[in-house]
């Protein structure tokens, strides 16, 4: 049976084989195996170049997983992701071609070159785990959870997220370039001793699926978050949603997102409990792309990470809570 103490150290392995691949950002591989430990969605919206299709194949392949990548383009169809029925007449009957969507880790890169009708194919898979096709329901294995990309500044030939699409994202997380010189020294090394463009053919996976799934179970199951911490959460959101520059804030499903990740980053540290620096670590990646700026404020410049920083500010910690 699994315990706290031997989660964390499995933790630790993983996100250290990550590491060995996706060089110079540990606090976004440790933030996208917490979303993974809640089956959560992660959208990653950087510039070219940065890592983020790297970083997914490195995790689904440590996890022991089943991965599968889409591109997505312009004239990609709901059915090239779902899978569709062909009749077979030599049986009479119809058989189910299975789309890249029944993985594991599905990573959708570039999600928004995609028109809207394909984007939402992904949407009753993103949140309730199961794929209708002709109206038939599949549910999918578990684990399973979307990895998905975007460039932010390229905006010809692409198509915004829809609100109700970016909600069903865990987190959004921004890789970022290299802070350190020698941390983009260390890339260019790396490339030269792999001696290959992708170096995660050469990782062994760390857990298998089970384990993972055990892994999982630990965080729904024993790590403990009280009351007033709840309560905090609630606050937090709610801070965020009566922002006067706020059209639309986040939702209870927000909230529900925020309490879920915080108890898996309680597990990668060691604890059984959640305390108020779980929370506010990840309430940017969790709230801020929940929010929809009124437009007067967007022409100014405020952010939805503005908003959540300012309600961050606004909202007291439970006392007692506090390390």
């Amino acid at each position: 049976m699994l315990g706290i103490e031997q989660a964390r150290e499995i933790s630790r392995e993983i996100v250290e084989t990550i590491s060995e691949v996706f060089i110079g950002n540990e606090v976004v591989v440790r933030k996208t195996l917490a979303a993974a430990l809640v089956n959560g969605n992660v959208l990653f919206e950087d510039y070219p170049g940065l890592g983020k299709t790297l970083l997914a194949k490195a995790f689904a392949k440590t996890l022991g997983l089943n991965y599968k990548r889409v591109q997505f383009t312009p004239d990609l169809l709901p059915a090239d992701i779902l899978g569709t029925k062909v009749w077979r007449q030599n049986q009479g009957t119809f058989e189910l071609i299975k789309g890249p969507i029944f993985t594991n880790v599905l990573l959708a890169d570039e999600i928004n070159r995609a028109p809207p009708k394909t984007q939402s194919a992904l949407l009753e898979a993103m949140e309730e785990r199961q794929v209708t096709i002709e109206g038939e329901t599949f549910p999918l294995e578990k684990p399973f959870f979307v990895i998905a990309t975007q460039n932010p500044i390229e905006f010809e030939g692409t198509y915004p997220l829809p609100e109700a699409q970016l909600d069903r994202f865990l987190l959004r997380l921004r890789v970022g370039y290299p802070k350190r010189l020698e941390d983009e020294v260390a890339i260019l090394e790396a490339r030269l001793e792999w001696g290959k463009d992708d170096p995660t053919v050469d990782l062994k996976p760390v857990i298998d699926r089970e384990t993972f799934l055990e892994m999982q179970g630990l965080v729904e199951r024993k790590i403990f978050i009280s009351g007033d911490l709840l309560r905090y959460i609630v606050e937090l959101v709610r801070n965020a949603r009566a922002d006067g520059r706020v059209e639309a804030g986040p939702s209870p499903r927000g909230a529900i997102a925020l309490m879920k990740v915080a108890k898996a980053n309680a597990l990668l540290e060691g604890r059984d409990f959640v305390l108020p620096d779980d929370i506010k670590d990840f309430a940017l990646d969790v709230l801020a792309h929940r929010i929809v700026i009124k437009p007067e404020y967007a022409f100014e410049g405020v952010s939805g990470e503005e908003v959540v920083r300012e309600a961050l500010k606004k909202t007291p910690v439970p006392k007692g809570e506090e390390k």
